[in-house]
Order: structure tokens, then sequence, then C-alpha cells
């Protein structure tokens, strides 16, 4: 093809965008500029100005050219959002509070998943990077030396989930897993318990709460704890053979802590499979407080984070930021609670 024909088309495309553009200005009462305002920077629009032109925006089928408006502006208005995994909704609540604070100010969200891989995490960091997002919130304080040079370089707000460092990468919204896991230790301790079993994932989070739970155990006098740790632990099948692994160590175990809700659930059904009375002669605890949590027979006991309160208050300082406001609180520490129930 000639280079006058691609011309020809390349103005075509630009004329028929123009248009486009020029059909929601008429339907919305407003100049071309305060649709691109509303598009590229809303708010330096009125809400009642911004609803008339998404409302004319709909209508007419325009689908905005946001690249051109990003290379504009320097801003994509993109926040990545990296999790371990989407299984068993352990971090949904998270990434539902983070998308709808986002898309209050005017942000989409865009999610990858890691499968608990510190190499996946890298390579998911260097692409969103890569694609200029202007902001992200990534699960945990531990990452490759790599990944934190990148997001520390990158010039652009960081937020750390689901755990708490007193030297984040920039900011943190979570609490402290140690103090967790030393929470429920205790929680079983006052309950008579003293052969206790724990198992998780190999994360950073989970080591954590192991080591929380441990020095309470190692603190009592007559307690003895097992341990197991998984390759990824997040599934109910994983919770099984947790539980059985545990039992083979030592059959006389009489509570079992398990470090998210999804493979305390698992342990819950091992237990059922070989009739033992829960908590009768073996007490089970999770993690997470998932919905699931209340609605097992029986209820299952656990720790409330408040994974929601996480997504949104990640979400609030990313826009403080990027509106170009200093957090004042860059490290904010959410609590937990024991959420006792019948399992334990």
């Amino acid at each position: 093809m000639s280079i006058e024909k691609l011309d020809t088309q390349r103005k075509r495309r630009a004329s028929a965008v123009g248009s486009r553009m020029e059909d929601v200005a008429s339907l919305a009462g407003v100049s071309m500029i305060t649709v691109s305002r509303a598009i590229n920077t809303p708010d330096k629009v009125s809400l009642a100005t911004r609803k008339r032109v998404e409302a004319a925006i709909r209508k007419c089928g325009y689908v905005p050219n946001l690249t051109a408006g990003s290379l504009a502006s320097n801003k994509s208005r993109i926040v990545a959002a990296i999790v371990p995994t989407i299984d068993n909704s352990i971090f949904a609540e998270t990434i539902r509070g983070l998308s709808e604070t986002l898309a209050a100010g005017g942000y989409q969200l865009l999610l990858g998943q890691t499968g608990y891989d510190e190499h996946n995490e890298e390579a998911m960091v260097a692409a969103f990077l890569g694609r200029r997002v202007d902001g992200i919130v990534v699960t945990g304080i531990d990452h490759s030396a790599l990944t934190r040079k990148r997001l520390r370089q990158a010039g652009i707000p960081v937020v750390e989930t689901w755990d708490l460092t007193d030297r984040p990468i920039d900011m943190v919204a979570g609490f402290s897993n140690v103090g967790a896991g030393h929470a429920m230790a205790r929680y079983l301790l006052a309950k008579g318990h003293r052969r206790l079993g724990f198992a998780g994932g190999a994360d950073g989070r989970t080591r954590a709460r192991l080591t929380g739970f441990m020095a309470a155990i190692h603190a009592t006098r007559g307690a003895h704890l097992q341990q197991v740790l998984l390759p990824a632990g997040t599934s109910f099948h994983g919770g099984r053979e947790a539980l059985a692994a545990l039992l083979d160590l030592d059959s006389s175990l009489d509570a079992v802590f398990l470090s998210n809700d999804a493979l305390a659930v698992g342990a819950l059904m091992e237990c059922a499979r070989r009739r033992i009375r829960v908590p009768q002669e073996l007490a089970i605890a999770g993690f997470a407080d998932l919905d699931i949590a209340a609605e097992i027979e029986p209820a299952l006991t656990t720790v409330q984070v408040g994974s929601r309160k996480i997504g949104e208050q990640a979400g609030q300082m990313l826009l403080a930021r990027l509106a170009g406001q200093t957090v004042n609180n860059p490290i904010r520490d959410l609590g937990f609670a024991v959420v006792p129930r019948a399992s334990a």
C-alpha cells in the first residue's frame, strides 16, 4: 500500500474519531475540550457535567482513545494490582474494595496473579510498569531484590498489602501476621489445647503467622507443635492433605491452625471423612474469615482481617498521591480479631 493511501486512511480514522467526539459534545451540550477533560482528567470537571458526558458517550457508543489521552497527560488512569491467587475468594474482598475506591476516583484496575511465585511477580511488575500504569498494589512485603528495585525506581505510588512493615517500599496497608498467629495460639492454649499443629503455604505471610504461633506455644509449659508447609496452600484438597500429614506426624494433636480458611475447610472435610469429631476430638481454626467460615458445619473459628478495608485504604492512599497530596500516614495498621465459632 502506498504512503499516500496510508495517510488518507489515517486522516479518515482521525476524522471519524473527531466526529464521534463532536457527537458526544453536541449531545451533552458541552465543548469537545470538556469531553476530553471528562475522559482524561475527570477530577477537573463537575460531577453534573461528567455525568452528562458519560451518558452521551453511552448513547453514541463512543470509545475514547485513552492512549492518546495518557500520552498528553502522562497518565494512563490505570492502577495494577498483583495478588497471589484468585482461588477461593481469599483476596476477592480486597480487590473489590480497591476497585470500587479507584473507580470513584476515575481509575480502572488491572489485575494479575502470581501463583505465589516471586519470579512471576517480577515479570508482572515489569509488564505493568512497561504499560505505564499510574500506581501498583502488591500483596505482602516479601519481594525479590529486583522487584523492590523496579518499584522504588518507577516513580509511581506503590502500596503493599496484607502485612505490615516499618520500612515499606512506599506505603503499606495491612496487619501484623506475626501478631495474628500469636493471638490464635493464645486463644487455642486458653481453651486447654497443648498438642497443636500448624499448616499453610510457603509464602512470607504464612511464615510470619507460624512465627507468632510458635512463639506463643514455646512460651507455654507442656505445649507442643507440629508443622507442615505446602508449596501452595489455598485449596480444600490442600487442607485435607495438610491435616493428614499432621496426623501422620502426631495422631494425638488436639488443635490445628491452618493459614487460611480454604485449607481449614479442607481440614474439616478430612475430619468428616475420618469421623473425627470437631471440636471434641480435634479443634480446627482458619484465617481470613471468608464467607464460608460462618456457613460451614461446624462454623469455623478464624482470624478476621478486614479484607475489604485493606483494599479501600490502599485505593484511598493511591488516589491521594495521584492527586498530588501528601499521605501523612503511609503505614496503615488495620488490625485483626480472633472470631470464635464452633470448630474451636
